[in-house]
């Protein structure tokens, strides 16, 4: 009786009604879709599922065990969240190249220009901090190079460094710039450098003198100090860019030990890389005790390098089924978690280090955590990390179980502070627009947001076609309702087999 009223019920219908069903049908779930998508981009959950585990699972008698999404946290707390976590705050590239002799030469390659602006201009502002001071309007050369720094133009900026010259030949700041912009290869700039540091020399003996008359003749030791530093530290990148690579690391040794507290300058992260290259790991472990310290801030080539030593005690042997059937050993746990906290400072690394995304030069500038540190920091290591066996392999093998254990590092952190959420922003101003800038977290989008889109673009196709072809649509829902209904009959009489069977049985 029931599947003749429904039968009926059916033949009665026509397909204007199927036709504003399926619209009406499709407009409410767009409508679900477009506000699961703004709450998503908003709080970073799905409304749906957030209120199904919030309210209806304790209507049901369900008993929520797992932890409360991130995204649940009140609005004082994200707040409070938002005001601890630091500023995107740029850093002079300890390895940064040079101008004239790499950044330049790149640019007559490719014909592609591998600064942009506001790198540059970051950089302009450094060299005014560094190489300018209050007493430079005493001394017409120094004048010309205050000039100089400021010039957009590098032809310009060139000529004011030879007329700064031709007023004083010991102008160590007009070398400076000479060996940074005008020299086409390194030995050009090491030539430079060492008639920059020749000046710079005799410039320092002269303010350590008299620093203390006066204000000012502090400022202009600081400064003549900040110029005998720099001009040092561009030598031993150029020994070590030669080949010379115990001379670089002796020169960065005496540097550091000379000026101790000038450890902002990252001097030790050229250290590490030239010990790296020398193969010298016991040295490099004694670097990073030193300075990869709770009280100093952290950076890509401290927390990666640190994995690397502790990849190498267990790489070579390290096998993903041998240890899954066996477990980890202390050293393979060790080396786990040392990858699993360098991922977690910055996660844009491993993709450049297994040759997943292709590498651009580093910038002049970069930032902690972002995708500009990454970049520096793969350019320069990359090579390290091949020369030891399995390293790159076990790398592999660890990192992306990372983003499982966190998997939304903007809101927390488990070893470090939360994962800023200004460095795409930045990035993009340091890195060259022919580079695809990596973004970190791409949040996966939650199950209904899938869901809502498909019920919403499977409802409008059925409009669509009911619109099209109203006759054949309406055939194959009475068709498709038809065969519910014997489905439905049939599971019912089954049902009822069953248990006269069981009252036979009884009987």
């Amino acid at each position: 009786m029931g599947q003749l009223l429904m039968t009926v019920f059916l033949s009665t219908l026509t397909p204007k009604f199927y036709f504003a069903l399926t619209v009406t049908s499709s407009f409410i779930s767009g409508l679900i879709f477009v506000f699961e998508w703004w709450h998503f981009r908003k709080y970073g959950t799905s409304f749906i599922e957030q209120v199904s585990v919030s309210h209806l699972r304790p209507l049901i008698g369900g008993v929520e065990n797992s932890p409360p999404a991130p995204a649940a946290f009140s609005a004082g707390e994200n707040e409070a969240n938002r005001q601890n976590m630091p500023e995107c705050k740029m850093w002079r590239n300890p390895l940064n190249l040079f101008r004239g002799a790499e950044y330049s030469r790149y640019m007559w390659v490719t014909g592609k220009e591998p600064l942009t602006y506001y790198d540059m201009n970051l950089s302009a502002q450094d060299h005014q901090n560094f190489f300018t001071c209050d007493t430079d309007a005493l001394r017409p050369s120094d004048t010309v190079m205050q000039k100089a720094w400021r010039e957009r133009n590098p032809q310009a900026r060139i000529k004011a460094a030879y007329q700064a010259l031709e007023l004083n030949n010991d102008c160590a700041t007009a070398y400076v710039l000479l060996a940074e912009e005008e020299a086409t290869t390194i030995v050009d700039a090491e030539r430079y450098f060492k008639q920059a540091l020749k000046a710079g020399e005799l410039i320092y003996r002269r303010s350590q003198n008299c620093h203390s008359q006066s204000p000012q003749h502090e400022a202009q030791l600081r400064r003549d100090t900040n110029v005998l530093v720099y001009v040092k530290r561009r030598l031993a990148m150029c020994a070590r860019k030669l080949g010379r690579i115990r001379e670089s690391v002796k020169m960065m040794r005496d540097l550091m030990k000379e000026f101790p507290l000038l450890s902002m300058l990252n001097i030790h992260e050229n250290l590490l890389e030239a010990l790296l290259e020398l193969q010298a790991y016991a040295d490099v472990q004694a670097v990073l005790a030193k300075y990869d310290d709770i009280s100093l801030p952290k950076s890509a080539a401290i927390c990666y390098t640190a994995a690397l030593l502790k990849a190498r005690a267990v790489s070579e042997r390290f096998s993903p089924e041998t240890a899954f059937k066996r477990g980890l050993s202390t050293a393979e746990i060790n080396a786990v978690e040392a990858i699993h906290r360098a991922v977690e400072f910055n996660p844009h690394v491993p993709k450049y280090l297994l040759e997943m995304k292709s590498l651009v030069l580093p910038p002049e500038h970069i930032l902690k955590r972002g995708d500009s540190e990454a970049v520096a920091y793969a350019f320069f290591h990359l090579q390290h990390w091949k020369r030891i066996e399995g390293a790159l392999h076990l790398l592999h093998c660890t990192w992306e179980g990372t983003f499982r254990m966190i998997p939304y590092p903007l809101e927390k952190g488990h070893l470090f502070y939360p994962y800023p959420s200004c460095t795409e922003t930045a990035d993009r101003e340091l890195l060259p627009t022919f580079h695809e800038v990596s973004v970190y977290p791409q949040k996966e989008l939650p199950f209904f947001i899938h869901f809502t889109a498909g019920l919403c673009s499977c409802s409008a196709m059925l409009a669509l076609l009911t619109h099209q072809f109203p006759e054949l649509m309406v055939v194959f829902a009475k068709a498709v309702n038809t065969l519910d209904s014997q489905l439905i009959v049939q599971s019912l009489l089954v049902k009822i087999e069953g248990e006269r069977g069981s009252a036979f049985l009884l009987f």
